[in-house]
């Protein structure tokens, strides 16, 4: 992400956190008192957050040094420092909890699309995240995911055209819905349809979805219908899908497997700021 996009976000965060002052470090430490600190890893997992440490100390005013030894996408074992921070003490305090929450929700993301991705080691199936994602957090949880090596589905609405249940719905058929959009949309844009029966797999196949997603179908029915899609269309599945049963999916010969989990159940990864210096001058 562009520095410029995340200062801005950063400088929210912190404000939202804040307040008007830390009155706990401002009642301890003069302004003159520095520390030391360690951003250390507590568990095996892929790190992603770089950006967030560089920005987050480098460009919004904190009398702080950060040096980072880990680049994002990676493989850290527990006990590892990711990195180091020195400078005013309570600069640091103040900054730690919005600087943490960060790293350890990306590090998570990071890790749990990793997860999946090793899953499919040998397949021609990519893992791909989805929209739902934390509202504020879309652009760092997606780059979290391609730091852990899987892929972004769209960002927003006007990256591309989708078509799902609830348009279709409204519309009165998926052939109905695709005529539409391809007049209505640039010939940069590609026209994916969601699909819960053959049927529906039919009609957008016929009124030429460029990719077709099998929502909340078994990894036999997708199998079946592989068999149906042409060369030039992309064939995704989508649906409550688990690392239990990425392979089976594989198998089927799809080339996504959107997760939604990757963004909106990840647990964070565990990493620590620890100081192992109470004060000092550093030259």
């Amino acid at each position: 992400m562009n520095q410029w996009i995340l200062k801005p976000m950063l400088e929210r965060w912190l404000q939202e956190d804040i307040g008007f002052a830390d009155i706990t470090s401002d009642a301890i430490f003069s302004s003159e008192e520095k520390a030391s600190a360690d951003y250390i890893a507590k568990d095996d997992g892929i790190f992603c957050g770089r950006m967030i440490l560089e920005t987050g100390y480098g460009q919004l005013g904190l009398q702080t040094d950060v040096t980072v030894y880990k680049q994002d996408g990676e493989r850290v074992v527990k006990g590892d420092i990711i990195a180091s921070v020195k400078g005013s003490v309570k600069d640091i305090l103040m900054s730690e909890r919005v600087l943490l929450n960060l790293i350890q929700r990306l590090s998570g993301i990071a890790t749990a699309t990793n997860q999946a991705v090793l899953e499919l080691e040998g397949y021609n199936t990519a893992v791909c995240d989805t929209r739902k994602t934390t509202p504020g957090l879309r652009m760092l949880e997606k780059a979290a995911v391609k730091a852990g090596g899987g892929k972004n589905h769209r960002f927003r609405l006007d990256d591309a055209v989708m078509i799902k249940d609830n348009h279709i719905a409204a519309c009165g058929s998926v052939k109905e819905a695709i005529g539409r959009a391809k007049k209505a949309a640039g010939h940069m844009v590609k026209i994916e349809v969601e699909v819960e029966s053959f049927d529906a797999l039919t009609e957008a196949l016929e009124a030429g979805a460029d990719v077709i997603m099998f929502d909340n179908v078994i990894p036999e029915t997708a199998k079946e219908w592989m068999t149906f899609i042409p060369d030039h269309v992309v064939a995704e599945v989508s649906g409550s899908i688990t690392l239990e049963v990425l392979k089976d999916y594989a198998e089927s010969g799809v080339h996504m497997i959107s997760m939604g989990a990757l963004t909106h159940s990840v647990n964070a990864f565990d990493i620590s700021l620890t100081f192992h210096e109470k004060s000092g001058d550093f030259k």
